[in-house]
């Protein structure tokens, strides 16, 4: 993301679905690549949608459309990756493996190299690990 002249990230706008209830467009993506939820196909032309509400409680329903399921777990399910995790996860790998600050902290747009130390890395002690737990979700083998 770019900086702005005071050095803060801009964040980008927040785009709503047509149905006015202020569910980010980036959300129905989520679940549709099963980041977020999960919707498998039931009886009949059905679909099961699965979710984690508000409480950390599973939520089971059916509905008669995928998109129905779709709309309705990316207003109600929570706990899903989100880009600013990601943006969080990209700077730590980048220290991790090595790469100087200074140009984390110019693919970020931080003004200062102590906003990336302080905000965004974490120093892990094995990235091996969460490269593997990714690599789960997406379905790669982890070698380029």
């Amino acid at each position: 993301m770019p900086a702005t002249r005071r050095g803060r990230a801009r964040t980008l706008p927040t785009q709503y679905a047509a149905s006015g209830r202020g569910t980010p467009l980036w959300r129905p993506s989520l679940v549709r690549a099963g980041l977020l939820g999960g919707i498998t196909p039931a009886a009949g032309d059905r679909f099961e949608g699965r979710w984690i509400d508000q409480d950390g409680l599973p939520q089971l329903a059916e509905f008669s459309r995928h998109d129905q399921a779709v709309a309705h777990l990316a207003r109600h399910a929570t706990g899903a990756l989100t880009f600013h995790g990601l943006r969080h996860s990209y700077a730590t790998w980048l220290v991790d493996d090595g790469v100087p600050i200074n140009m984390v902290q110019r693919v970020l747009g931080h003004e200062r190299s102590s906003t990336t130390l302080d905000l965004y890395t974490r120093k892990t002690s094995n990235h091996d690990r969460i490269r593997d737990a990714l690599d789960g979700y997406t379905g790669s083998t982890g070698s380029s």
